[in-house]
């Protein structure tokens, strides 16, 4: 059953609001000013919210905006509900992020078919897709259901690369993002003296590449394949438009770049202030963390020493000498190019 917060200092209109969600089989909290309606949306967490605009102590502007800058309510569906009718209020309310405006008075369909719709918006945000084309393809298709959007490129063009080819150069145009449907690839930046760092690993499932389409910015990595890969580019022109239409798919992706930001500035601090025995033990962790396959006990990949000595920014000697003091400790086991993890609590547990 579904769960909305209704914030009305109206009784009657409360109460009649009220009865309505029940009979359409709803769950209604009910709160008559805005300070208590802010209070019961973060301690119940509803499916919705409807808040009447014009109310004592705090309007539904101030509801919604305390409410949007709140990382458990920010994604809530919101629909304003005012007998104002003035373009200016509704330009507000949509500037604050509001999902709806029903001005009053209204009948009871256009009410239930306004929250169906946004109900049905969120609906996607909580879903999980397979990380293939096809996962990607059912999210394009759920997106362009819930959303007033020309159709998005039919004509995705999946393209296969090898391992060390480009998916693009440092300095290129940003003309897409990436979507990867098979094997891995990492993004690396070289210096002046042609040396190379690794900046993040991508595997099955992820997106890459939109840092620079949304900074509106040439490609400031170069992105090359580790593993033989498929990979999907989504038109700028699509991924735009999907982007500023829709608040939810964009809150996906402030969150994500929210993650890689402060993924990014803990490597920064790593690099700075631990020891090489620290950081390659780090750096077996991140990929442990990347790429591990769930149905084997003991983590194995392939990495050549100087890729890796790229991930944890040191010398390919000074990295070799520490996996084979890794190795002697029983940490590791080293076969070639191939390395495994015996003792994942040792490695996470090292101090610097």
């Amino acid at each position: 059953m579904k769960s909305i917060l209704l914030i009305e200092d109206n009784t009657e209109m409360r109460e009649n609001i009220s009865e309505i969600l029940n009979l359409s089989n709803y769950k209604v909290y009910n709160a008559e000013n805005g300070k208590k309606g802010v209070d019961m949306a973060i301690k119940n967490k509803p499916d919705l919210i409807i808040c009447d605009i014009m109310m004592p102590e705090l309007d539904g502007f101030g509801v919604l905006h305390i409410l949007s800058k709140k990382p458990e309510t920010m994604g809530i569906p919101f629909i304003f509900l005012t007998a104002k009718s003035e373009k200016t209020d509704f330009r507000k309310g949509m500037n604050l992020g509001a999902d709806d405006y029903i001005t009053k008075p209204f009948n009871d369909v256009e009410l239930l078919d306004a929250m169906e719709m946004r109900l049905k918006k969120s609906e996607f945000l909580k879903k999980e897709y397979s990380p293939s084309q096809e996962g990607l393809n059912e999210f394009i298709d759920d997106v362009k259901g819930i959303e007033e959007l020309k159709k998005l490129s039919s004509e995705r063009r999946v393209k296969s690369f090898k391992k060390k080819d480009n998916i693009f150069m440092e300095g290129d145009m940003a003309t897409g993002i990436y979507f990867i449907s098979k094997g891995k690839v990492k993004t690396h930046k070289t210096n002046e003296d042609g040396k190379d760092y690794i900046v993040d690993l991508f595997k099955e499932g992820d997106f890459l590449g939109y840092n620079s389409l949304l900074e509106d910015t040439n490609h400031l990595e170069t992105a090359t394949v580790l593993e033989d890969a498929d990979v999907c580019l989504i038109p700028k022109h699509d991924f735009l438009s999907l982007l500023f239409n829709n608040r939810e798919v964009a809150g996906k992706f402030i969150k994500m770049m929210a993650h890689n930001i402060l993924e990014k500035e803990q490597q920064l601090l790593n690099l700075a202030y631990n020891s090489v025995r620290k950081r390659v033990a780090d750096a077996l962790l991140l990929l442990q963390t990347r790429y591990k396959d769930e149905n084997n006990e003991n983590f194995t990949f392939t990495i050549s020493r100087e890729d890796l000595s790229n991930i944890v920014g040191t010398a390919t000697e000074s990295l070799i000498r520490t996996l084979s003091d890794f190795k002697e400790e029983g940490l590791v086991e080293l076969k070639g190019s191939h390395i495994t993890i015996l003792n994942l609590s040792k490695l996470s547990n090292m101090r610097n």
